[in-house]
């Protein structure tokens, strides 16, 4: 079996039309020459070699007509959800859809209606609040609350602020952008309160292989099978390997009722896989994606360490414990300073491009998300820009 483990090798991402990249200096006005991207949460790794030669055989191939035969790609699937998540999956309960955020969409469609609410635990994914809004329906921010530095849950809060037009939850399940790896108990919580509220719960859990070394996340229908007739389950070959790019994403229903609604927009929608995607995705699900991941997860824990001993090191910055995904939760509230000098001095004299903490929704506003999933000398480039961008603090 091949390995393709090189995670130190830089590859120049400029002029490919990557989004991170290309679209830096538009969006942020820092140079792609000069400057870092550590804001959209993609890779600059390339994906396992089994991806690859996936994709050499289709373009050996030579002919790229519609996908059929989705019997491997299911395979995979459950493959890699019993060995990594002990979790068995029905066949008959995976819809394949243009990537997450199109799932979510649908699941907003498919299960609300215009003027309902639906429920972020923020600050959380930015493009949650988006779509939300976009469908005409309302965002019902439950604020996470912070203990010792990290995200725990509020339930006594969030219960006291529903009104009963809530529909929906939206749970990050690991926690994007604060890196949570919710226990057992908490993801019970969770599912109590969405049965109490009689709320659909969609479990977006994206980054659920990208786990640091220590932790274990679990997915909700082990945690707590009691849910299953409202879970709406979303995983993705997607963030796991690099390979956005695909737009693939698994929406897993395990109840017939929301299979048929869920299945009701697709069709209305013309929604069918792409054969590339598909064929990246199967690859990716193998035992060889499985190394390739156990060596990314502990590469990304290097990444982390770097980062938080450099930026912890400057006076009131604190950057939250990453239990999982490859993005940092660095919170400047302690520098005095206000979101704006902050950014400033990240962006315009350290040059790094990162996502600003307030489109993550209330509980973001003194904080800026980095990107580590890059080569470790990049981090350690940028740990030291960042250092000397607050100097006058040390």
């Amino acid at each position: 079996m091949q390995l393709s483990h090189n995670f130190d090798e830089r590859i120049d991402r400029r002029g490919t039309h990557s989004a991170k990249w290309d679209k830096m200096e538009t969006v942020y006005g820092v140079s792609a020459d000069s400057g870092i991207a550590m804001w959209v949460a993609d890779m600059d790794f390339r994906p396992p070699a089994c991806v690859q030669h996936a994709l050499d055989g289709m373009n050996a191939h030579g002919i790229y007509g519609y996908f059929g035969d989705d019997r491997a790609y299911l395979a995979a699937i459950r493959w890699w959800m019993q060995s990594r998540h002990g979790w068995e999956v029905s066949p008959d309960s995976v819809f394949t859809t243009h990537g997450l955020v199109n799932g979510t969409a649908l699941c907003v469609e498919a299960y609300t209606k215009p003027g309902d609410g639906v429920v972020l635990m923020t600050p959380v994914y930015h493009a949650f609040a988006r779509i939300v809004t976009a469908s005409g329906r309302n965002v019902v921010e439950c604020p996470l609350a912070l203990e010792q530095g990290r995200y725990v849950l509020d339930v006594p809060a969030w219960d006291a602020a529903m009104t009963g037009k809530e529909r929906m939850l939206i749970l990050c399940s690991p926690h994007n952008p604060g890196g949570r790896v919710w226990t057992r108990d908490e993801l019970r919580a969770i599912a109590d309160f969405c049965k109490r509220h009689d709320l659909i719960l969609v479990s977006d859990e994206i980054h659920h292989d990208l786990v640091m070394p220590g932790h274990k996340h679990m997915v909700m229908p082990v945690a707590a099978p009691e849910i299953m007739d409202r879970l709406v389950m979303m995983t993705a070959t997607t963030k796991t390997f690099n390979i956005a790019g695909a737009h693939i994403g698994n929406v897993i229903i395990p109840d017939e009722r929301l299979r048929t609604l869920f299945r009701g927009r697709m069709d209305a929608l013309g929604i069918s896989p792409n054969s590339f995607g598909m064929a990246m995705a199967t690859a990716a699900y193998s035992p060889e994606g499985a190394a390739w991941v156990d060596a990314l997860n502990l590469y990304l824990d290097g990444n982390r360490r770097i980062f938080d001993a450099g930026i912890n090191a400057i006076p009131g910055v604190r950057s939250m414990p990453l239990e999982s995904t490859y993005l940092a939760w660095a919170d400047f509230s302690g520098t005095g300073m206000d979101p704006a000098e902050f950014t400033a001095r990240v962006e315009k004299q350290a040059k790094i491009a990162v996502n600003h903490g307030p489109t993550f929704g209330e509980g973001g506003e003194s904080f800026l998300r980095f990107n580590l999933a890059t080569p470790r000398d990049v981090v350690s480039e940028a740990v030291e820009r960042l250092k000397l961008a607050f100097a006058d603090l040390q």
